[in-house]
């Protein structure tokens, strides 16, 4: 069973920053999700244990950075430049290291990002 806690969620103005953090209770492989109102969820970014491989949305490539802190079982994702087609609420996942499904989500943490 593993717990995850998101943080870091707000508002924010449109060109504006913000770090979102997701607390692990275990060693996974991670990765950040987000789900605007009437859509689908879909996939932003991913990183593994080690973190030399990561994976972004073409989207949000080259505005959002995904890292980690083992040490502290911690993913962040810093959101730069964004835009009000951000907005969503963002959630983070995690899936057994080697790969598989993702089995374990967060609560969410809101971002809006107004014009």
């Amino acid at each position: 069973q593993v717990q995850l806690v998101e943080s870091g969620g707000g508002l924010v103005q449109a060109g504006g920053s913000l770090r979102l953090s997701c607390a692990a209770s275990a060693r996974t492989f991670m990765g950040w999700f987000r789900q605007a109102p009437g859509k689908e969820r879909e996939f932003v970014a991913a990183i593994d244990w080690s973190g030399d491989s990561k994976y972004y949305a073409d989207s949000v490539k080259g505005r959002f950075t995904i890292s980690r802190d083992n040490a502290k079982n911690t993913v962040y994702l810093q959101m730069n430049s964004l835009k009000p087609e951000d907005t969503a609420v963002y959630c983070c996942a995690a899936r057994p290291i080697g790969g598989g499904d993702y089995l374990y989500w967060g609560q969410g943490t809101q971002v809006t990002v107004s014009s």
